[in-house]
């Protein structure tokens, strides 16, 4: 079967009850028919479900359905997608290893990444996301155990070459981290092109309706078990709701993410000669610096276009101001279109040099193209640019 049919055939064993919608299990905990049984479930002898801390029915179904659309070996989810990335790190990093990540990350984790891994003795380095194949390799210290990179970045758009990097991990033998977030596995399966692990917030693309909060974390086996037990003991475990209905969003991934991308291929080229921006950036337009390289490894652009607008932050706030059907919002991956402001809400805590650094300009804006027509999400667009 084609991801897709797996997204959507995979299901948790059928009940007595002969239900054709996979149930919820809705518990804490679950039960043994005696001692014999449980000793050897605490024991890790069978996959028998212990606490939902642990495992789950319904949230090992959202998982399975993940790692078919990834391609992986093996995933775990997690309560959001910020303590899948924290779990990725603590899991497999540790006192004296160094962390090589390229700067245009979500606010969050660079947080994570400069304030709180230096507090356990774990190093890091950025990269430009623009580097080059050499300055990737001269970045690589002794004891680099990890490189993590966005592709697309957030929020500027930045593809990064997902063969080229993954060919330097095997070469030092170094674990590959990829958020895949923005692209979605519809779009772009970086274990394709040599990712060890692959992150998604599931809050965003994969929810895709803005309900409920959750992560997940798929890749190699072999370190998804070590994920496994460190986020076992230190709680960051997805709630079975939450599982639920993310694994029944997934059911609905392919034909969302064909309109999101298509509506925003079409917006970009409706406004990529606009007055009104001092530049416009979709990873599917000609026009962007990487599109040789998004073309390679995308099957679409994903559903998220930037641009700059001339007059700084005054023009980025009136353009807020005046839009009438977007919402204003920090997240993104709904199905209503989003404007956001990042400079002043994901990556405030940046400094004004950090944020330059990654493209972040104070006029910046950045569109999450939700499924409403085409026309209407544009004409919104036209009318707040005056």
């Amino acid at each position: 079967m084609k991801p897709s049919t797996k997204a959507i055939r995979i299901q948790t064993d059928r009940t007595n009850e002969m239900e054709h919608s996979t149930p919820l299990f809705l518990t804490s905990s679950f039960c043994f028919d005696n001692a014999e049984d449980m000793r050897a479930a605490f024991a890790d002898e069978t996959d028998d479900n212990i606490y939902s801390r642990f495992s789950n029915p319904s949230v090992q179904e959202f998982i399975d359905k993940m790692v078919a659309l990834e391609g992986a070996e093996a995933g775990y989810a997690t309560a959001s997608g910020m303590s899948a990335v924290f779990g990725s790190f603590m899991a497999l990093l540790k006192q004296g290893d160094h962390l090589l990540s390229c700067n245009a990350i979500f606010g969050s984790t660079h947080t994570v990444i400069s304030k709180f891994l230096p507090k356990y003795g774990i190093n890091y380095s950025y990269i430009p996301a623009t580097a080059t194949q050499e300055e990737w390799e001269a970045a690589i210290q002794p004891n680099t155990k990890m490189v993590y990179i966005e592709t697309p970045t957030n929020p500027g758009l930045e593809v990064l070459d997902l063969a080229m990097i993954g060919m330097l991990c095997k070469k030092h033998n170094i674990i590959f981290n990829v958020d895949n977030c923005f692209a979605t596995p519809v779009s772009q399966r970086p274990i394709d092109f040599g990712a060890d692990l692959v992150i998604h917030s599931a809050t965003k693309w994969l929810d895709g309706q803005g309900r409920v909060l959750g992560g997940v974390i798929v890749g190699k086996a072999s370190l998804i078990k070590d994920i496994y037990l460190f986020c076992r003991s230190t709680g960051p475990a997805l709630s079975p709701f939450n599982a639920w209905v993310l694994s029944k969003s997934l059911e609905t991934l392919d034909v969302r993410m064909e309109r999101h991308a298509g509506n925003a291929l079409y917006l970009s080229e409706q406004l990529q000669n606009h007055s009104a921006f001092a530049s416009l950036r979709y990873p599917f337009l000609p026009s962007h610096p990487h599109h040789n390289i998004a073309r390679q490894q995308m099957k679409n652009g994903g559903g998220i276009l930037c641009f700059e607008l001339k007059g700084g932050l005054e023009a980025g706030r009136q353009f807020l101001n005046n839009l009438k059907m977007l919402s204003l919002i920090a997240s993104l991956g709904d199905t209503r279109s989003i404007a956001s402001h990042p400079a002043s809400t994901t990556h405030a805590k940046l400094t004004e040099e950090e944020r330059q650094a990654v493209g972040i300009t104070p006029g910046l804006i950045r569109i999450s193209v939700g499924l409403e027509d085409k026309d209407d999400i544009l004409s919104d667009i036209l009318q707040a640019l005056g």
